[in-house]
């Protein structure tokens, strides 16, 4: 396989199921000539990245790979749930949950500053799973979901798994099978592995998760106003058709509220923002053209079965001058 920190010219790109399965025959041996007998440690997030490494590694040492799902409770809804399905349940993973929602909550209390609420979420994550390697026995190794437009970007450690902060005495061995390939190739193996197409093709979701779509101070009520709508948003947008064709899409709430009316009374509730953009790099962004029709539709549904809110608004903002997300 190929070593170093740039992708050679040579290394065919994974186009077809054939050459990812290729791919896969040839990282298997490898991992099993790295790890041998040792035991291997990795934060499932249960995002494109990391799921495609847990499973290129249950083929290749089964139980020797301990997989902690930390659950800091700014998942998307069911997301926990389909991690331990897929990996506990169908694959047979040697799997550590843990539910941190609390633990990380408290944390964020009274926190507005974005950027303070990054650094947070990252670094609470970061003594998480320090803890939990602490408690396992005998690993000598630390996979991790690094891509190859990581190591262009980042010439590091993938951030949004948050695992380089881990303290050096513990002075685990890097494993990294994709960090030669593309999201596109990264996608491809995961098809061939036998995961699900919707965690192969997970929709891009920032780090600090619903963290950065519940904008200012994280409320749990508010937090689950997001958690909410969103699943609405993702339902009826699959049920429209827009599925896969649209790069990214979600709520957002703002931490203000305005005055509605709802069962003849003066309602004070929050608002929800739709956003919804098609980019080729994230460097630039335009706005998915919406049909009223399914607009109407999912604004229906978000005041009707969402808690606490009374408005739902499109942002048409492309990027520049809008980024992607609204922290």
């Amino acid at each position: 396989m190929v070593t170093g920190n740039v992708r050679p010219g040579t290394m065919e790109r994974i186009t077809t199921p054939a050459l990812a399965e290729s791919f896969i025959n040839e990282q298997v041996a490898d991992l099993k000539a790295q790890i041998g007998s040792k035991k291997v440690l990795l934060a499932l997030s249960g995002g494109v990245d990391s799921s495609v490494v847990a499973a290129l590694l249950i083929k290749a040492v089964g139980k020797q790979l301990v997989c902690v799902h930390v659950n800091h409770g700014l998942l998307r809804k069911g997301e926990p749930e389909e991690v331990i399905r897929v990996f506990r349940d169908e694959m047979d993973a040697n799997l550590v949950y843990v539910d941190a929602i609390d633990r990380f909550l408290d944390k964020l209390a009274g926190i507005s500053d974005p950027e303070q609420k990054r650094k947070i979420i990252g670094a609470e994550f970061i003594r998480v799973f320090e803890e939990e390697a602490r408690k396992q026995e005998g690993i000598e190794f630390l996979a991790q979901g690094t891509i190859y437009p990581d190591i262009i970007e980042s010439a590091g450690v993938k951030a949004h798994h948050n695992v380089g902060g881990l303290p050096e005495d513990l002075k685990f061995e890097l494993v990294e099978p994709l960090k030669f390939l593309y999201k596109d190739e990264v996608r491809m193996v995961g098809k061939q592995l036998g995961l699900p197409d919707n965690m192969v093709y997970r929709q891009p979701f920032p780090g600090p998760g619903l963290g950065v779509r519940c904008l200012g101070a994280i409320t749990r009520d508010r937090l689950e106003a997001v958690r909410e709508s969103d699943a609405i948003l993702r339902q009826e947008f699959a049920a429209a058709g827009l599925e896969g064709k649209v790069w990214q899409y979600f709520t957002a709430i703002p931490d203000f509220k305005s005055v509605g009316v709802r069962n003849n009374a003066r309602s004070w509730d929050w608002p929800v923002i739709i956003r919804a953009v098609n980019t080729k790099d994230a460097m630039t962004a335009t706005i998915e053209p919406m049909d009223w029709a399914v607009l109407n539709k999912i604004t229906a549904r978000i005041i009707a079965e969402v808690k606490n809110v009374n408005r739902v608004v499109y942002d048409l903002t492309p990027k520049p001058t809008g980024t992607i997300e609204w922290e």
